[in-house]
C-alpha cells in the first residue's frame, strides 16, 4: 500500500479538530457521556427563513449543476454583502464559491504554489493551513506570537519571515484558536510591510468576522490598505455566522485571474457547489440579519462565563478573547503535575488525554495549533455544558498532585 500512496502525504496529518470529533463520537457510541469542548461550529439550528429557502429551492427544481464558480445570484449576494458590511467593491467575476471556506483556501494554494514556495503562517494558526501548504509542495514558515503580543503577528516578525520565495501571507482575523482580532492600526502596519514586498500575496480568512465582542470591531486589511487589492484573496462563508456548517458554502473574493484559476480547478474536481445550499446562502446574505446579532450576543455571554470559570482553576491562565468562539488558555502551570494514576503531565497533549480519560471532557491541544502548553476550548455550546465542563476540568486539576 505504501508504494501506492503519493510521497506528498508523508508529512501531512489528519485535521486535529476533525480527529477530535471522531474520537468523541466513538466514545459516545461506546456509551461514554462526554462534555465536548472541541466543537468548531455553532450549536444553534440554521435560522428558519434560510432553511425554508433551501426547501423552496428543492421544490422549485434547483437540483442541477450550476456554474463551477457559483450561481450569479449568490455571487451578486456576496458582492452586496461586501459593499454593505465591509465597504469593499467587487464584481461577480471577482467571486468564487466552493464547498466551504476550506475548499477555497485549498484550491487557492493548488492554483498558486510551486515546489518550495513559502507561505507565512502566524501561530497560533488554524490547524489546516500548514498541511494544505505542504500538500501543494509549499513550505509553511510559521511565525509565533504569544499572549504578550496578543497572539498577533507584528510587523517586525512579518518582515523577518519574508524571503524571495514567499508567495503568501495567511492572516486569520478573528483568529481560530485564540479569538485575537487585529485592529485597523495593526492591519495598516502589516500592510505597510506587504507594500514593500510586491511579490507577496495576502490571504485573509475572515470566517469569524461577525463574532466580535464588546467594543471590538472587525476590520479587513483590504479596507485599510486598498493598495493591496490586486494581490489579496478574502476568504469567508456562511458556515459560522448563519449556523450553516453542514450546508458547505464558502467563498473567495479576489483578482479575476486568480478567481478564474480556482474556478477551473473546481470544475475538474467538484464540478460546482451544492445548488440547493447556494439558494439558501442567497437568503442568508440578502435576508434579515438580526439572527446573527442575536446569536453573537449569546456567545458574548458564554465567553464571559467560561473565562470567569477557567480563571478560578489553579494552573490555568485564560486570556479573554475579543472574537471567534474559542478560548486558548495556557496550561503551563500544570506541567509536571502527577495524575491519580501516577502519570506525569509533560505536555498539553498529556493534559488533553488526562481530561478526556479522567474527567470525560474533550478539548484540543495547543500543539496542534502551533502553540504548545495551551488548549483550545470552544464555547459554542450551552451555558449548562460550559458550567458542567468547567467543573469537570476544575475537579480534574484538583485531583493532580
Amino acid at each position: 500500500m505504501k508504494t501506492l500512496l503519493a510521497h506528498r502525504l508523508d508529512g501531512v496529518k489528519p485535521s486535529p479538530s476533525m480527529a477530535a470529533k471522531t474520537r468523541v463520537d466513538a466514545l459516545r457510541a461506546a456509551g461514554r457521556s462526554i462534555v465536548d469542548f472541541t466543537i468548531g461550529e455553532p450549536d444553534f439550528l440554521t435560522p428558519k427563513h434560510i432553511m425554508d429557502s433551501g426547501v423552496a429551492a428543492l421544490l422549485s427544481g434547483q437540483t442541477r449543476y450550476t456554474s463551477p464558480s457559483g450561481t450569479l445570484a449568490l455571487r451578486q449576494a456576496i458582492v452586496n454583502k461586501f459593499r454593505r458590511e465591509n465597504t469593499l467593491e467587487f464584481k461577480p467575476e471577482n467571486i468564487v464559491v466552493g464547498n466551504g471556506a476550506k475548499h477555497i483556501i485549498y484550491n487557492a494554494f493548488a492554483a498558486t504554489l510551486n515546489e518550495g514556495d513559502e507561505v507565512v503562517v502566524p501561530a497560533p494558526y488554524w490547524v489546516s493551513y500548514p498541511d494544505m501548504v505542504a500538500l501543494h509542495g509549499g513550505k509553511a514558515v510559521v511565525v509565533s506570537s504569544d499572549a504578550s503580543h496578543g497572539f498577533k503577528l507584528t510587523p517586525e516578525a512579518l518582515e523577518s519571515a519574508l524571503s524571495p520565495r514567499t508567495k503568501w501571507l495567511v492572516l486569520n482575523t478573528p483568529n481560530n484558536p485564540t479569538g485575537a482580532v487585529y485592529t485597523a492600526s495593526e492591519l495598516v502596519a502589516l500592510g505597510a510591510v506587504l507594500q514593500r514586498h510586491p511579490h507577496v500575496w495576502l490571504m485573509t480568512d475572515e470566517i469569524y468576522e461577525h463574532f466580535v465582542y464588546g467594543d471590538v470591531k472587525h476590520a479587513s486589511l483590504l479596507q485599510v490598505v486598498p493598495e493591496l487589492a490586486e494581490r489579496t484573496l478574502i476568504i469567508n462563508g456562511v458556515s459560522k455566522a448563519y449556523a450553516m456548517t453542514g450546508w458547505r458554502i464558502g467563498y473567495g473574493a479576489g483578482p479575476t485571474p486568480l478567481v478564474q484559476a480556482i474556478a477551473m480547478l473546481l470544475s475538474q474536481s467538484t464540478s460546482c457547489p451544492n445548488a440547493m445550499a447556494q439558494a439558501a446562502a442567497v437568503e442568508a446574505l440578502n435576508g434579515p440579519q438580526q439572527c446573527v446579532a442575536d446569536v453573537v450576543a449569546i456567545y458574548g455571554q458564554r465567553r464571559d462565563l467560561i473565562v470567569e470559570l477557567l480563571r478560578k482553576v489553579p494552573g490555568v491562565d485564560c486570556v479573554s478573547p475579543d472574537g471567534a468562539f474559542y478560548v486558548f488558555p495556557s496550561v503551563a502551570g500544570l506541567m509536571g503535575r502527577v495524575t491519580p494514576g501516577g502519570g506525569v503531565l509533560s505536555s498539553d497533549v498529556d493534559v488533553t488525554r488526562y481530561f478526556l480519560e479522567h474527567a470525560s471532557l474533550a478539548v484540543i491541544d495547543g500543539t496542534s495549533y502551533g502553540m504548545p502548553e495551551h488548549l483550545r476550548i470552544s464555547f459554542a455550546t450551552s451555558f449548562e455544558l460550559i458550567e458542567q465542563g468547567c467543573n469537570f476540568l476544575r475537579d480534574a486539576v484538583n485531583d493532580l498532585s
